[in-house]
């Protein structure tokens, strides 16, 4: 075979060698490309949980209660008679015409007539020493004021009639440096008495007088706090649940804390074997009295 027929023969051998079916029918030139394995599906990666201080800090402060900051303090007293910087005597309260009676004296400021107790030393006070007053009254000779209940947060929860207060009594924090002392509310002052902005509000004391003063301690806060009239204080509203142990909790008819402690423990619920016991014995006297008494003849 000449070269030229020889090489004519392996070339169409070739073409059809390619045209035969390799794979399910398939020639080489149609084949399915290889089968990719998918890679598995990683999960997204968690994103790390961030606390917020402050949010953790104060999630317990009630809402409507903030700090007033920088409020300049004075200092007053139950009994304390009129001054030049003070025109109202104290014998008296906004909410107490018997107030000096009711805590059972002079309320004197002199430390060293005054016991390590944070109370007078010569008797034992009908009503809590730690008191302040702030310059807002929710009521007027005309009975419970228009704004009352839109500006006073627990206005609905303590409402029990017109011209009687809701104020009288609120437990309050106050803080000088890193002292903290709890008292109550039981007055208003000083020299303003409408000061809603201020006290429930976020507004700076309308008062001009003694250097803006914007609140009245009792000489009990005042020695607790180990603080001169004038001094720079920071207070808010507490709840009753937020009231730390203290000197604050010992005295007072006014007091919740020893309002508490006084009252008559509740009667204990009976139990099922109480119950049975008392129909049991209710039957036995049903019979006993059912029996006829024979006569002695």
């Amino acid at each position: 075979m000449s070269p030229r027929r020889a090489f004519a023969s392996m070339a169409f051998l070739a073409i059809a060698v390619a045209s035969v079916p390799t794979v399910l029918g398939q020639t080489s030139s149609q084949r399915l490309p290889r089968a990719v394995t998918p890679k598995p599906k990683t999960a997204p990666k968690a994103k790390p949980k961030v606390y917020t201080p402050s949010t953790y800090q104060f999630r317990s402060i009630p809402k409507g209660f903030p700090w007033k900051r920088n409020i300049t303090a004075t200092i007053f007293w139950i009994g304390e008679q009129p001054t030049a910087n003070n025109p109202t005597p104290n014998c008296a309260s906004s909410w107490d015409t018997r107030w000096q009676l009711n805590y059972g004296g002079y309320d004197d400021p002199n430390p060293a007539r005054r016991t390590v107790g944070y109370r007078p030393v010569s008797f034992v006070p009908g009503q809590n020493p730690f008191y302040v007053a702030l310059p807002y009254n929710d009521v007027d000779k005309h009975g419970t004021k228009a704004e009352a209940r839109r500006v006073i947060p627990w206005f609905k929860e303590r409402y029990q009639r017109d011209g009687k207060t809701v104020l009288k009594g609120q437990w309050l924090v106050i803080r000088h440096k890193d002292r903290f002392c709890f008292a109550q509310w039981e007055d208003c002052g000083p020299f303003v008495t409408d000061d809603w902005q201020y006290v429930f509000g976020r507004a700076r004391p309308r008062n001009t007088q003694n250097k803006s003063a914007g609140i009245d301690l009792s000489p009990a806060v005042r020695d607790y706090l180990r603080i001169k009239s004038g001094a720079k204080v920071d207070w808010r509203f507490v709840s009753t649940s937020q009231v730390r142990p203290g000197p604050w909790k010992h005295y007072g008819s006014n007091n919740h804390f020893v309002k508490n402690r006084t009252a008559a423990p509740p009667k204990p619920k009976p139990t099922i074997e109480d119950l049975y016991e008392a129909r049991a014995n209710s039957m036995r006297r049903s019979r006993q009295s059912s029996v006829p008494v024979t006569p002695r003849g």
